[in-house]
């Protein structure tokens, strides 16, 4: 744990376009961003803490797959895009593209992402995406907890129903969910999905895949996290894990108060060591579960700059590590777009 931070990290991550890849927002009473609040991420804090850019996500729990729980995912769906996008103004701006978000990011204003957590969300309809990339989402996970119309959940829920595979990874409706998504230019993200679904969805994506919030299984054994396989799939596309600040995916057992910036970034030098330093990000998912001692809320980003300078990481890997390998994932999907 660092107690405080070199002046010198101070001044470097301050001049960082840093991108947060995945945060929750509050529902169903909304986005409340403007003023300090509980919130682990709100405008305030993004500028203690010099956050650049967040992709805050309108989350979809799994439920049942009948045509009302369908309708009522798709229509929550739509209303949490909509409150993100109210986001913007009075300090904050809705980016839909790089350029966006590099220009925010030059006029010293935050930048709010879109993007949608839950294939469920689409309602089994991929060309419903086409509304979700209207309302300016950039990417969306193509599972959640729980099995659906996608794809292989690596959680299945027997509450649900669920057996541990369904689908042996990703389904027809999920491959063309993957076309579409190319064609409009928005990122495949695998967190969450089976092993299966992640291969299948790396082989079948013509831009990079991402996983926003994921961390290493090898360091941490869990459903969530990726293996050795996993990973050498993302660097052989061009792609990223966005390692997250959820505690029991960062270590066994893992709780916020014995979990630290120092296994956090155990995990980042794992991915640089094993697949490149051009394959690894940053991703809280804050007000979705992560946080821990060191980087509770985004007003602490700069520690995990702070850990990344005493362990040797130059400026230009730092920027990579803080959104410069993510953006490269975005450009690369608006002009596989165009």
């Amino acid at each position: 744990m660092i107690d405080f931070l070199p002046s010198d990290a101070s001044v470097l991550h301050a001049s960082l376009l840093t991108v947060d890849t995945h945060i929750d927002i509050p529902w169903p009473e909304g986005a409340s961003f403007r003023q300090e609040s509980r919130r682990c991420v709100d405008l305030p804090k993004m500028r203690r803490g010099h956050l650049a850019a967040g992709c805050f996500v309108a989350f979809v729990p799994q439920g049942p797959r009948t045509a009302e729980s369908n309708e009522a995912a798709y229509a929550r769906a739509i209303a949490m895009l909509n409150a993100i996008n109210a986001m913007g103004g009075d300090g904050a701006r809705v980016c839909g593209s790089v350029a966006e978000i590099e220009r925010a990011f030059e006029d010293n204003v935050p930048a709010v992402v879109p993007a949608v957590e839950n294939g469920h969300a689409c309602a089994g309809e991929p060309e419903r995406l086409r509304t979700f990339r209207a309302l300016g989402a950039r990417y969306m996970t193509l599972t959640h907890n729980g099995h659906n119309a996608l794809g292989d959940s690596c959680n299945p829920r027997p509450d649900l129903g669920d057996a541990e595979e369904e689908h042996g990874g990703l389904s027809t409706l999920g491959r063309a969910a993957v076309a579409e998504m190319n064609r409009l230019g928005m990122v495949v993200d695998v967190a969450h999905v089976s092993k299966k679904a992640m291969l299948q969805a790396a082989d079948a994506s013509r831009t990079p895949i991402v996983s926003t919030h994921s961390c290493v299984r090898a360091l941490c054994d869990h459903p969530r996290n990726l293996d050795d396989e996993q990973l050498e799939a993302l660097r052989d596309v061009g792609g990223v894990v966005q390692i997250t600040a959820v505690p029991q995916f960062v270590k066994p057992n893992g709780r916020m108060e014995d979990t630290t910036v120092v296994h956090y970034v155990d995990h980042i030098d794992y991915v640089v060591r094993r697949i490149g330093i051009e394959h690894a990000g940053i991703g809280s998912d804050f007000d979705g579960g992560g946080g821990f001692t060191g980087w509770r809320d985004a007003s602490e980003s700069a520690n995990l700059t702070a850990e990344l300078v005493h362990r040797g990481y130059g400026r230009d890997e730092i920027a990579a590590l803080w959104g410069g390998n993510f953006l490269r994932v975005l450009r690369q999907a608006e002009a596989v777009a165009e």
